[in-house]
C-alpha cells in the first residue's frame, strides 16, 4: 500500500480527542513563533528584525538569499552603514549602503542617500517621485549580522508558491497523523 495508504489509514483512525490535542499543539507552536517574533521586535527596535536579500545589488558583500539581522537605535545613520529601508509605494524593503548623510543642524535629524554596492548609480530613482533623501521613518534598521544562503527557502517559496502550499500541507498532515 505504501506511504500514501498508511497516511490515509492513519487519518481514518484518528479520534476526536486526539485531533483536538494535535490542533491545540499546532496552535501553541504558531503562537510561540509569533511571541518570539514580537519579542525580537522589542529587543531590536525594528518592525522586521530579520530580512532576506532578494537581489544581487549588494554583491559581493551580501548575495541573494542571505539573511540579515537588523537593529535600530536612536543614533543617527552614518555613511558606510548597511541599512534596510522602505520607500513609499513599494511593499518590499531594500537593502543598500548609506553613501551620503546630511545632518540638519537645527533638529539633528539626518537625511540619507543610499546605493547598492553592485549598482552604478545611487538610489534616487528608487525613491518616491520627488524624493531625494531617505528620512528616519523610511529606515527599518541597520544590518548587524548575516547568515549566508539560508534565505533561499523564502525566495523559492515566494517565486514558486506551489512549493509553499505543498510544504504547508505536508507539515499539517504530519502534525495531524503523528501519534505522539
Amino acid at each position: 500500500m505504501g506511504w500514501i495508504g498508511e497516511t490515509v489509514d492513519s487519518i481514518k483512525s484518528i479520534k476526536i480527542r486526539q485531533l483536538v490535542t494535535q490542533v491545540v499543539t499546532l496552535g501553541m507552536i504558531v503562537t510561540s513563533a509569533l511571541i518570539i517574533w514580537k519579542a525580537l521586535m522589542c529587543v531590536t527596535g525594528t518592525e522586521s528584525p530579520v530580512v532576506v536579500v532578494l537581489s544581487g545589488s549588494m554583491e559581493p558583500g551580501f548575495k541573494r538569499g542571505d539573511i540579515l539581522f537588523l537593529h535600530m537605535t536612536k543614533e543617527p545613520i552614518r555613511a558606510g552603514e548597511i541599512v534596510v529601508f522602505n520607500v513609499d509605494g513599494r511593499d518590499i524593503p531594500i537593502v543598500h549602503r548609506a553613501i551620503k548623510v546630511h545632518e540638519r543642524e537645527n533638529t539633528g535629524e539626518v537625511d540619507v542617500l543610499t546605493k547598492g554596492d553592485n549598482n552604478d548609480i545611487d538610489d534616487i530613482g528608487l525613491y518616491a517621485e520627488g524624493q531625494f533623501w531617505l528620512h528616519r521613518h523610511h529606515i527599518m534598521g541597520r544590518a548587524i549580522g548575516f547568515l549566508p544562503y539560508v534565505g533561499w527557502v523564502t525566495i523559492i517559496m515566494t517565486e514558486q508558491p506551489i512549493i509553499k502550499y505543498i510544504l504547508i500541507g505536508a507539515l499539517g498532515l504530519l502534525v495531524i497523523t503523528s501519534k505522539d
